[in-house]
């Protein structure tokens, strides 16, 4: 009978440090929403737009951290054409369409 309040008691524990873990862990991704341009958005070589976006950036230290932008032109199979390095807390930047014409472009910050 001790044993199995011992497990019981065992197993309560390990769940609450699980559901810690689990938490302290979602803290710590990256994610983000892009905001501009918009999927469909029809746009022109030579045109400036500024690409916008929200995110949310993990509870760690980040030092020496950056963020590129990639064009991709075939719907995201491959990310050829770099296109700018970026402050990690930065939320935008101003971008000129290149004369790469496409229907499948996907960025990816």
């Amino acid at each position: 009978m001790k044993t199995r309040g011992f497990l019981s008691t065992l197993f309560a524990i390990m769940t609450v440090c699980a559901l810690q873990l689990t938490a302290q862990a979602d803290s710590n991704k990256y994610s983000a929403q892009l905001l501009s341009p918009v999927a469909g958005q029809v746009l022109y070589a030579g045109q400036k737009i500024m690409v916008e976006w929200k995110h949310t950036l993990p509870n760690i230290p980040l030092p020496g951290c950056e963020s590129e932008a990639w064009l991709s032109l075939d719907g995201g199979i491959t990310f050829p054409v770099w296109i700018a390095w970026l402050d990690p807390r930065n939320t935008s930047f101003l971008w000129t369409v290149p004369n790469t014409p496409t229907n499948a472009a996907v960025l990816d910050i």
